[in-house]
């Protein structure tokens, strides 16, 4: 009988220490209204030949209107081609139950901006917001992204998800796949 205790009590210590805490970069009540969102977390990291790209991501609450902020940080030698975000972008996220989520734009027209540091290389940030509608943010709960397309302005780039993975930026380990089951419920309330 003490054991099957014992075990019980490990079994809910375990449970209750491996969700992921809420990490707020912003919570804000005022009397406009009150504004939520989460720290960023590195999505996508791709290195090739002096290219890289970066993408993060971050939940907001918006007065009950959940968001995704998206920025994307590209940086080369050479030129970098604008990526721009215009009324008709979308991020389609292929779910593992096989489900898709499709997250609407909902910002002004951007190509992002080209700075150069300096190294004297190119380096270009592209930011948006998009929107979940209610019927559809809640799968993203319950079930692991394996997989994201995004519709930019004048093209469509597939960004395949990895289960972890150890960042170059800060060497850190983040799990992309369960970013929206770990972090959803931070600004869900």
């Amino acid at each position: 009988m003490n054991n099957l205790i014992l075990a019980l009590f490990l079994l809910l210590n375990i449970t209750a220490f491996a969700q992921k805490p809420c990490e707020i970069d912003n919570d804000i009540k005022d009397s406009l209204g009150t504004y939520k969102s989460t720290k960023q977390y590195i999505i996508f990291e791709r290195s090739f030949a002096g290219n890289s790209t970066d993408i993060f991501f971050s939940l907001s609450n918006d007065n009950g209107i959940l968001g995704l902020e998206i920025q994307i940080l590209q940086r080369s030698q050479d030129f970098i081609k604008a990526i721009c975000f215009d009324a008709g972008s979308k991020i389609y996220l292929q779910l593992n139950n096989g489900k898709i989520v499709t997250l609407l734009y909902a910002g002004k027209d951007t190509c992002g901006n080209l700075l150069r540091d300096e190294n004297n290389s190119n380096n270009r940030i592209t930011t948006g917001n998009f929107v979940f509608s209610k019927e559809n943010f809640e799968e993203l709960k319950t079930s692991p992204v394996t997989f994201m397309r995004i519709k930019y302005a004048g093209e469509t780039i597939d960004y395949p998800y990895r289960t972890a993975f150890v960042s170059e930026l800060d060497k850190k380990v983040y799990e992309p796949e369960g970013y929206f089951m770990n972090f959803l419920k931070c600004v869900d309330n």
